[in-house]
């Protein structure tokens, strides 16, 4: 059996094929594995980050490709359409990462009644939360617009949630004032959603396009273009959560806001614009942010369920706007798929847009 298979060239991303990966057939999978079939998966700005950081944080070792070619990984949905594991049936659907292909074989293993997990060699070395699968057939909330919703958002919004999380256990660093970069990304307005709701001022930077867009949010308390960024008054503490990865705009805001930049923590890259010589900048020290390990200190501290019972808290608060903020296209087959990855890449995607895709 064969899987068709979107992959991009590791050292170009705007070089791009369609290739076919060799899978088992239903009769000779291993012992526990699942032939899955993708159903349909979301197409964000964050799975651009995924391929930027793909060598640095393993996530092109997630499903293997030809050489010098990488798979970005997506959230999305499967069905199971062959299972060799006793306690799992063809038929279910289940939620998690993906690659942008049409089919994944998953060595199940510590399959429970919510979920089970991906053991295949060559996924582990990264974060649990990658190898995750949630089983939700019948779940209305993985359903429909819904499910869509989901695969665009859920894991976007679990980043805000932590990214919130952090300012808020370190009292925001002192700051009262917290500046978003590409404020009209799913991952800044979601953050901005969860610090507006805790009385903190939230400044969204944008360019002069989406402003329109950011200000309809509702969340954020101003707005400003980027070249008009050092207008913002430097008088009082203020953090800073990067999300464009943008070199110069870092280095005008440091140095405008001086001493006075309490926390700068890169998240995203939706500008790819990081240079690697970046110069030692007054203020806090940037640093990135990395989820992975919030989760450990919060699934230490809150126990089991911890996390998943307020971030369920924070999603049901969330997701009622989103039939306002956002519009779901879908697109289906390879060419369909091509095309968003490319708009996706290059920018050209309008904010309020969210794509779900299929390779079937």
């Amino acid at each position: 059996m064969q899987s068709t298979d979107f992959v991009v060239a590791r050292n170009d991303l705007q070089q791009s094929k369609i290739i076919e990966m060799q899978l088992p057939d239903a009769a000779s999978l291993p012992d526990e594995a699942l032939l899955v079939k993708v159903t349909r998966f979301a197409l964000t700005a964050n799975n651009i980050t995924y391929a930027v950081l793909g060598d640095q944080l393993k996530y092109w070792q997630l499903f293997p490709a030809p050489k010098d070619f990488g798979n970005v990984p997506v959230w999305g949905f499967g069905e199971v359409i062959a299972s060799k594991h006793p306690d799992i049936a063809a038929g279910e659907t289940l939620f998690g990462y993906f690659p942008m292909a049409t089919h994944l074989v998953i060595e199940a293993a510590d399959v429970s009644k919510r979920g089970l997990r991906d053991a295949a060699a060559h996924r582990q070395g990264v974060s649990p939360v990658y190898n995750a699968y949630a089983r939700v057939s019948g779940d209305p909330a993985f359903a429909g617009k819904q499910g869509d919703y989901q695969a665009l958002l859920r894991p976007l919004f679990m980043l805000s949630f932590l990214v919130d999380d952090f300012l808020a256990e370190n009292e925001d660093y002192g700051a009262k004032r917290v500046m978003l970069s590409s404020a009209s990304s799913k991952t800044a307005f979601g953050l901005a959603h969860l610090l507006h709701a805790r009385g903190i001022k939230v400044i969204g930077l944008t360019s002069a396009g989406n402003t329109a867009f950011v200000k309809s949010l509702g969340c954020y308390d101003e707005v400003v273009t980027y070249d008009q960024v050092t207008s913002v008054p430097a008088d009082s503490p203020v953090a800073f959560v990067d999300m464009a990865g943008n070199s110069d705009l870092r280095e005008r805001l440091h140095r405008h806001f001086g001493e006075q930049m309490k926390y700068s923590g890169q998240v995203g890259l939706t500008h790819r614009g990081v240079s690697p010589d970046e110069p030692t900048l007054p203020g806090a020290k940037p640093t990135w942010f990395f989820a992975p390990d919030q989760i450990r200190k919060r699934a230490k501290e809150w126990g089991p369920g911890g996390i998943d019972k307020r971030f369920g808290a924070a999603w049901s608060g969330f997701a009622p706007k989103l039939d306002q903020w956002l519009d779901v296209t879908e697109g289906r087959g390879p060419a369909a798929v091509q095309t968003a990855y490319l708009d996706t890449l290059n920018g050209r995607v309008p904010p309020n847009l969210g794509h779900i895709l299929s390779l079937s």
